[in-house]
């Protein structure tokens, strides 16, 4: 009779392995609220986390910056999905290349880093619009971030894609995706619409079940209309705040289960014109270790903070417009590079009193790379091009139109028309109620005349014959991400006004400037055409090899006023030397080609150049240098009033 049992044995020690191996229906993150905890496959868990953005990370760098991390002592990383990048026209999703989220999830679970994932759809984060997508506006009267039947349906989607995507790297279906958040902030915006946040905890509902934690992230001030019934409600701030007087006030709206900070401040945000931020180590190493001594989840805003790359930066509107640069460096303890900095290292000791950091040092900084200085040479002014960086020709309208009427979401357009009447004498060109948005750059028969900018210039003062061409580039700094109740539209919202008289009949010309600068050029223009003393939107170029080994470096262009770079077609971003505070551009090794091949960049200054046309590659950013005094006297006389007193943002 034994025999006949044998053949039972193999599958009876594969049931008893079954049991003892952890399966998909049997993990679970939840709330403990009965000793306000959460639970991690039922037992006590306490999350430390840190924010890192892969959309602001070159894809090649994440699982770099993700190992650093992870080997930083966290066990959880925290980022927001953009919509606005993966869905760039209506209907048209990219989850391509640097847009692949899968293999995001997937880089962060090769590091065991659980996720906790924040998709908006409004997100904040420093990005262009808040990560929502322009096009919406091409409905002028849109609501944003309310149940408007014509925000919900394109937000609903939107989800209707993004979330089933997801699905599968829920933490109990097998992913590390521990929780989700809900919308962002919300309590900022000021709407208070708890209709529209019932519907998005109901659609995430739908689409992603019961079982994974929803939750909500606010400032003090906006737990009122940012919280939820049903989903557990957390708070963000930073380390000069007051942590017992906030966690007090977070009881009020969640009573019972672990406190939470989705976003304790690790450094902040810095605008054009104003002074690279810093937090102190000591100030945020004290607060961190006072909050998991409560036995508190805190995630680190930012851990890596990256880079705008392009045109992706946000804007604030605190008394003044104020967009933000091109860095976003954020004075983490990942620098912009991905280096370790002081900061990570006092950080990794005061999470290792409170759980296991990894064994093991973290890996050095990147090499860096000098370079220069080289000399760059003139293409050509920014008009000459106009039937390439515009080849289906202009629209024609009798008042100008947005640049969301027109279908160009970021960057550049022109606008032109021809002066009606002879102006004898000095003239201001303006445009009444603030409507330019955002900044313009102002040539008559092709000569430049001056910089028109929202808030701070405007008035630029013209002579012309009639019929004369005046052309006004007007560029997109950065829709508003933060806080505002109004549409950020672009471009020229009223019609500009001469003297006494309304300027029409125009034509907008959307200008593609990525696509000249990676399939055009280069272009030989003949000699006649080019500016004997350059000055306007202008582009230069040169290639340059490089010779020994290759690295991280910091593209410098002392001298030069403010602009747009591209490195081997790729748009590395805005600079606004004159300005500051940012004076280097972080160039990510990937993007240099090494030894025998010739490395491309080109530049569109928008203003004026020095006298030698000359750039650099530094070892070392320059994130901090300001010409403070320059910039606060421009701004005292070329506005109407003072601005006012800035406040915070939030993320």
């Amino acid at each position: 009779m034994a025999p006949e049992k044998l053949p039972c044995f193999p599958s009876l020690l594969l049931s008893l392995l079954t049991l003892l191996l952890p399966q998909a229906d049997t993990r679970s993150f939840v709330v403990d609220p009965d000793n306000d905890r959460f639970l991690l496959d039922g037992v006590p868990f306490r999350y430390v986390s840190g924010s890192l953005h892969y959309f602001r990370v070159p894809r090649v760098l994440w699982a770099d910056r993700l190992l650093k991390m992870r080997l930083s002592g966290l066990n959880a990383v925290q980022f927001y999905v953009p919509w606005n990048y993966h869905e760039q026209q209506p209907g048209v999703y990219n989850f391509n290349g640097s847009r692949d989220l899968t293999a995001f999830l997937q880089e962060a679970a090769r590091v065991k880093l659980l996720v906790i994932l924040r998709p908006g759809p409004y997100i904040c984060a420093e990005w262009e619009m808040g990560g929502l997508p322009s096009w919406l506006l091409r409905k002028p009267k849109i609501r944003l971030r309310t149940s408007d039947p014509d925000f919900l349906t394109a937000v609903d989607a939107w989800f209707k894609v993004l979330l089933p995507k997801i699905y599968p790297w829920l933490y109990h279906n097998g992913g590390n995706i521990i929780s989700i958040q809900v919308e962002n902030e919300y309590g900022s915006y000021r709407s208070c619409d708890f209709t529209y946040m019932k519907h998005l905890a109901g659609l995430f509902r739908a689409l992603l079940g019961d079982k994974i934690l929803l939750f909500t992230t606010d400032g003090p001030e906006g737990l009122r209309c940012g919280s939820l019934q049903g989903l557990y409600t957390t708070v963000d701030f930073g380390p000069a705040d007051n942590m017992t007087k906030i966690f007090t006030l977070l009881r009020h709206y969640q009573p019972r289960g672990p406190l939470v900070n989705s976003e304790y401040y690790t450094g902040w945000l810095d605008y054009w014109g104003q002074n690279h931020s810093t937090r102190s180590v000591p100030a945020v190493t004290k607060g961190l270790e006072n909050m998991l001594k409560l036995g508190a989840s805190v995630n680190m805003y930012m851990f890596h903070g990256g880079t705008n790359f392009g045109y992706w930066n946000g804007a604030d509107e605190k008394g003044r417009f104020l967009p933000i640069t091109t860095s976003y460096d954020y004075d983490a303890p990942i620098s912009e590079a991905g280096d370790p900095t002081p900061k990570l290292f006092a950080l990794r000791n005061i999470i290792s009193k409170f759980q296991e950091v990894p064994l093991g040092p973290l890996p050095p900084p990147s090499r860096k790379m000098r370079l220069g200085p080289l000399t760059l040479r003139l293409d050509g002014d920014l008009l000459a091009f106009l039937d390439l960086l515009c080849p289906r020709g202009p629209i024609h309208s009798v008042l100008p139109l947005t640049f969301e009427a027109v279908k160009q979401d970021r960057g550049f357009m022109l606008y032109r028309t021809h002066l009606t009447h002879t102006v004898f004498e000095p003239t201001p060109l303006w445009v009444p109620n603030n409507g330019l948005h955002d900044r313009a750059y102002v040539m008559v028969d092709g000569v430049f005349q001056g910089v028109l900018e929202r808030n701070i210039r405007h008035k630029v003062f013209l002579m012309g014959n009639l019929g004369a061409r005046l052309d006004i580039l007007v560029e997109n700094m950065g829709r508003l991400s933060f806080g505002s109740n109004s549409s950020d539209f672009k471009g020229l919202l009223e019609p500009p006004i001469l003297g006494q008289t309304m300027l029409i009949k125009w034509m907008m010309f959307p200008l593609k400037i990525d696509n000249l600068v990676k399939w055009w050029f280069p272009l030989q223009l003949p000699k006649s055409t080019q500016p004997q003393a350059p000055s306007g939107p202008t582009f230069y170029s040169t290639t340059f090899p490089i010779l020994g080994s290759i690295g991280d470096t910091f593209l410098y262009l002392p001298g030069w006023t403010k602009g747009q770079v591209w490195i081997n077609g790729f748009n590395l971003g805005r600079y606004w030397t004159k300005r500051g505070p940012q004076q280097t551009l972080y160039v990510p090794r990937p993007l240099l080609f090494p030894r025998g091949t010739l490395n491309k960049i080109t530049v569109l200054e928008l203003e004026n150049v020095p006298p030698q046309l000359q750039i650099q590659f530094l070892d070392k950013p320059i994130l901090n240098s300001t010409l403070h005094k320059t910039y606060i006297y421009s701004l005292l006389t070329d506005t109407v009033s003072v601005p006012e007193p800035m406040r915070l943002s939030g993320h």
